[in-house]
C-alpha cells in the first residue's frame, strides 16, 4: 500500500525515451521534495485488469528505471501526440485526469472569437483555403499562416506587404529558415499553397490569421508567454509572464528557434513607459482569467494554460494562441528560477487538491 500520495503523468514513451524529458524529470523530483510519488507512464504501460501500472522514475542524471505502481487517484496528461492508442486510453474512463481533452486550434479560436467576454482579444482568423491569404492581405498588411496543430514555431509562415511586393518568411517543420520576396498576390497564393501542402501535419488544417504590428526591437518578433495555473485550492492564478524575443530576421519568437527571454516589466517599460507598462500587464492578466473561464466552461476541468500574447505598437494586447500543455522554459531562460520552480510545483499541488475532492461524473 502506498504511504505517500501518488500521481501519474501520462506521456509519450518509446523504450526509455520520453517526450520533454528534462521537464518531466524535474516534475518527478519536485514531487519527491513535496512528499509525493510522481511517476511517468504511457498507454502501453496500463494493465487495467490487474489495476497496476508500469511506471518510470529518474535513475541518476540521464537514465530511467521502471517500477510497478498502484492506480493513481489523479493523472496529469502531458501526451502531445494524438495517436489512436493514446486517444483510446484518454477517453476510456479508467483515470481521473487533472486536465480534460482539449480542442484543435481552429475550434478553440472559433469558441473564443464568438464569446462576448473575450472576442475583443482575438485577431481575425480563418481556415486556409484558396484566396483566403489575399483576402486577409486586403485588410491587413501582415498575415500569418500556421498549422492548426503545430508546436514550437514550426511551419509558421509570415506574409508581409512591403510597398508593391510581399515578403514571406518562416521556419519549416525542421526549423530551417525560409524566405522569399514575391511581386503579386497570385504568386503569394501559389507559394503558400505549396507551403501548406509540404508542411501539413497529420490531422490538422492551416489557419490564416491577422498579423499584429508588434512592439519589438527592429527586425525581431516579440511576444508575451503568460502561464496561468490552478493552485493548491483549485483557483486560477497567473504564475508568471515573460517576453520571448526572436532572432534577427526570424518570423517567430520561439526559444527553440534561437530566441531569448526577458522579464515582462522590463520589456514593456522600455517600449511604453512605467505607467502604461503596468496597465498592459494588468490587461494581459485579465485576458488570461477571462479566456480560461470560457475554455473551462466548454471543455471541463483544466489545470494550466500557456497564453501567447502579442502587444501591438499602441499597447493593446492580442491573444495569439492558447496551449493546454505549455512549456515553462521562458522563466528559466530569463533567470527567474523561483517562478520556474513554482510553475513545476503547481501541477502537483492541483493534482493533490483534486485527489482530496469527490469525483463528480
Amino acid at each position: 500500500m502506498e504511504t505517500k500520495p501518488l500521481i501519474g503523468v501520462l506521456t509519450w514513451r518509446s523504450g526509455k525515451r520520453f517526450a520533454e524529458p528534462d521537464y518531466l524529470r524535474r516534475l518527478v523530483r519536485t514531487g519527491a521534495e513535496m512528499g509525493v510519488r510522481v511517476f511517468l507512464f504511457s498507454h502501453q504501460d496500463v494493465f487495467a485488469g490487474k489495476r497496476v501500472i508500469r511506471g518510470y522514475v529518474p535513475k541518476g542524471r540521464k537514465d530511467w528505471e521502471s517500477k510497478w505502481f498502484s492506480w493513481p487517484p489523479v493523472v496529469i496528461d502531458r501526451y502531445r501526440r494524438r495517436v489512436p492508442a493514446y486517444m483510446r486510453l484518454r477517453h476510456s474512463g479508467l483515470f481521473r485526469f487533472a486536465n480534460s481533452p482539449f480542442g484543435k486550434k481552429w475550434r478553440v479560436t472559433q469558441i473564443l472569437s464568438r464569446d462576448e467576454r473575450v472576442k475583443r482579444w482575438v485577431p481575425q482568423t480563418t481556415l486556409f483555403a484558396p484566396g483566403k491569404v489575399t483576402a486577409m492581405l486586403n485588410r491587413h498588411r501582415l498575415v500569418y499562416v500556421k498549422p492548426g496543430n503545430g508546436t514550437g514555431g514550426r511551419s509558421i509562415l509570415r506574409v508581409e506587404k512591403t510597398g508593391k511586393s510581399y515578403r514571406l518568411t518562416g521556419r519549416d517543420r525542421l526549423l530551417r529558415k525560409r524566405a522569399v520576396v514575391l511581386q503579386d498576390t497570385e504568386a503569394v497564393e501559389r507559394w503558400v499553397r505549396r507551403w501548406a501542402r509540404e508542411e501539413k501535419l497529420k490531422d490538422g488544417n492551416f489557419l490564416v490569421q491577422q498579423g499584429i504590428q508588434l512592439a519589438s526591437p527592429p527586425g525581431r518578433v516579440a511576444d508575451v508567454r503568460l502561464l496561468i495555473q490552478k493552485d493548491e485550492q483549485g483557483e486560477w492564478r497567473v504564475t508568471g509572464a515573460g517576453v520571448r524575443v526572436g532572432q534577427q530576421g526570424s518570423s517567430t519568437s520561439n526559444l527553440h528557434g534561437g530566441g531569448k527571454a526577458i522579464p515582462l516589466h522590463a520589456f514593456l517599460t522600455r517600449f511604453f513607459g512605467e505607467d502604461q507598462a503596468e496597465t498592459i500587464a494588468r490587461a494581459c492578466e485579465q485576458m488570461a482569467h477571462e479566456v480560461v473561464e470560457v475554455l473551462e466552461e466548454r471543455y471541463g476541468c483544466m489545470m494550466e494554460f500557456g497564453l501567447d500574447i502579442g502587444v501591438d505598437v499602441a499597447g493593446r494586447p492580442w491573444l495569439i494562441e492558447v496551449n493546454p500543455k505549455p512549456g515553462r522554459e521562458v522563466f528559466c531562460r530569463m533567470g527567474d528560477l523561483e517562478t520556474y520552480r513554482q510553475a513545476i510545483r503547481r501541477p502537483i499541488q492541483f493534482a493533490l487538491h483534486l485527489s482530496k475532492t469527490e469525483r463528480i461524473g
